[in-house]
C-alpha cells in the first residue's frame, strides 16, 4: 500500500485513492465548498479513470446535504467543466480529475462563479470550513436537486472553433493529418471532435475515454514513443497528445519528434499575437523561447506564480491577451480563463496554416534554449536546504544573479536561468534549468539536484 499523501492548493486537493484520498474525505470537501458559496447550483464532471465514478457520487452527495443544486455533465476536459460554470451563470464547479497524474491518483478541482481555478483567499476560506466540521446540512425540504447536461463537450467545441484568433478556413484549406493520442482519457471524445470540425484527417490512438492509462499521462517527451511511431508511421503532419483531463496539450512533428510542451505555448503566443494586441502573462517556470516570441511581437511580458489560478490572476491584473503554462497549458482569456488543450490544438493548427510550413520548420524559426526538468522526492528541509542553496552555493554555480522568490526560488542569470520549488500537485520538489549550451544545462541541474536530493 503507498504511503498516505494528500497535497492540497489552489490547484485542488488531491491524493491517491485508498491512501491519502477517500470518498468520505470528498464528501466533506464537497460540502464545505457549498458551505462556502451557501446557495445556487454546482457544474460537476471528471475525468475517465475509474475512480472517478465514486468520487462524482461523493461529491454530489456532498454538496446536496446542504442545499447546493448539482448539475452533472458526465466525463469532460477540465476545462469543459469550467466553460459550462460560466455559460450557466452557476455558483461554482468541481472536476474530478488528477490531471496529469497517474491512475491510482485523483483530485477535486473547485470553481468559482467565473468558471476559474477558487483563487488563494477562496481556498483558504475553503479550508478553515473544511477544518471546522462545520457544514450547512439541511432538511430534506431544502436538499438541493440533481440534473444532467449531456452536451457540453459539443459546445465547447463549436465554441473553440468560433474564438476570434482561430483561422478555421484557413486550417481547413491545408487538409492536416493529424494523430492524436488521449491517453483514453477525458479528451478521447473531445480533440478528435474539434480536429474533423477543423477539416483534419485524424488518427486517432488511446482515444477510447475508459480511463486506461497505457503510458504514463503526462504529455512529456519521454511518454510520446507511441505517438511518434504512428505520427511517422501514417506519415502524417503533426501528432498531439492531451493529458488526461485535456487541459494540456503537447506535439510532435512530421518527423516524429516531441518538440516538448513549452513550444505549445509558444506558437498559441504567436498566433494570438498575430491577430490581438496586449500583454502576455507566463509563470515562472516558462522557457524564455515563449516570452522572447511575445517580445519580438511587441508584446509586453509579465511573470506570475505557477498554477492555473496565480496565472489566471495576473493576466486580470495585467490585461492580458494571452498566457499559460510552460506543461502545454494555454490561456486564451478571449475564449475563457482557463487551460485548454482544444483551444490551444486549434489555435497551433491556425499557426501553421498561416505560415504555410511544417512543424518542424516552423519550430527552427523559433529562438533556441536548452532546458533540462527534473524532479524528486520532496526532502523534510527543503526550505532549509533552499535557503542554504541561496546563501552559500548559488553564486558558485551560476556567478551573478537576479532572483525571483514569488515561486521558491528562480535564479536569471547571463546564460539562463533555473528555478526549483516545491510541487502543487504531488509531494516532490522540481527543477528546472534552462541555458544557451546543452552541456552547461546538464552539468548546471545535475549539480543543484544532487544538493536536494
Amino acid at each position: 500500500m503507498p504511503q498516505p499523501t494528500l497535497v492540497k492548493s489552489t490547484s485542488g486537493i488531491r491524493g491517491i485513492v485508498g491512501a491519502g484520498l477517500d470518498t468520505f474525505l470528498a464528501t466533506r470537501y464537497a460540502a464545505a465548498f457549498g458551505t462556502m458559496l451557501r446557495k445556487g447550483t454546482v457544474v460537476v464532471g471528471r475525468d475517465s479513470r475509474p475512480s472517478g465514478a465514486m468520487f462524482i457520487r461523493s461529491v454530489t452527495a456532498g454538496l446536496v446535504s446542504v442545499g447546493i443544486d448539482v448539475i452533472e455533465v458526465g466525463i469532460v476536459p477540465t476545462p469543459t467543466v469550467e466553460i459550462a460554470v460560466k455559460k450557466l451563470r452557476a455558483a461554482g464547479g468541481i472536476c474530478v480529475t488528477a490531471s496529469h497524474n497517474p491512475a491510482p491518483w485523483n483530485a477535486l478541482k473547485f470553481f468559482n462563479d467565473r468558471g476559474e481555478f477558487i483563487t488563494p483567499a477562496q481556498y483558504q476560506k475553503l479550508d478553515r470550513i473544511f477544518n471546522s466540521g462545520k457544514f450547512r446540512f439541511q432538511p430534506i425540504e431544502k436538499l438541493g436537486r440533481i440534473s444532467r447536461q449531456g452536451d457540453w463537450i459539443e459546445k465547447h467545441g463549436k465554441m473553440s472553433l468560433g474564438a476570434k484568433a482561430v483561422s478555421r478556413a484557413a486550417v481547413k484549406k491545408r487538409r492536416f493529418r493529424v494523430v492524436v493520442d488521449a491517453v483514453n482519457g477525458a479528451g478521447s471524445q473531445a480533440l478528435p471532435m474539434l480536429l474533423r470540425a477543423l477539416g483534419v484527417r485524424l488518427i486517432e490512438i488511446n482515444c477510447h475515454g475508459d480511463g486506461d492509462f497505457v503510458h504514463e499521462p503526462e504529455p512529456t517527451p519521454a511518454n510520446l514513443t507511441q505517438l511518434s511511431r504512428a505520427v511517422k508511421k501514417h506519415k502524417a503532419d503533426l501528432g498531439m497528445a492531451c493529458d488526461p483531463d485535456a487541459d494540456r496539450l503537447a506535439l510532435v512533428d512530421e518527423k516524429g519528434r516531441p518538440i516538448g510542451e513549452e513550444l505549445t505555448l509558444t506558437l498559441a503566443v504567436q498566433q494570438v499575437l498575430s491577430k490581438i494586441k496586449g500583454p502576455t502573462v507566463i509563470n515562472l517556470s516558462t522557457s524564455k523561447t515563449t516570452a522572447d516570441a511575445a517580445a519580438a511581437m511587441g508584446s509586453k511580458v509579465y511573470y506570475s506564480k505557477v498554477g492555473e489560478a496565480n496565472v489566471v490572476q495576473e493576466m486580470r491584473r495585467r490585461k492580458g491577451v494571452i498566457g499559460g503554462e510552460g506543461n502545454g497549458g494555454v490561456i486564451f482569456p478571449g475564449f475563457h480563463a482557463g487551460r485548454d488543450a482544444l483551444i490551444a490544438a486549434a489555435l497551433v493548427l491556425s499557426r501553421l496554416a498561416l505560415q504555410k510550413i511544417t512543424l518542424s520548420a516552423l519550430v527552427e524559426t523559433l529562438p533556441t534554449y536548452y532546458t533540462i526538468k527534473s524532479k524528486a522526492r520532496l526532502p523534510k528541509d527543503f526550505k532549509q536546504r533552499l535557503s542554504r542553496f541561496e546563501k552559500n552555493l548559488a553564486n558558485r554555480l551560476i556567478g551573478r544573479s537576479r532572483i525571483d522568490r514569488r515561486d521558491g526560488l528562480r535564479f536569471d542569470f547571463d546564460r539562463g536561468w533555473l528555478q526549483i520549488r516545491s510541487s502543487n500537485t504531488e509531494p516532490i520538489f522540481r527543477l528546472i534549468v534552462e541555458t544557451d549550451d546543452p552541456s552547461f544545462s546538464r552539468l548546471l541541474s545535475q549539480s543543484v539536484i544532487g544538493l536536494f536530493k
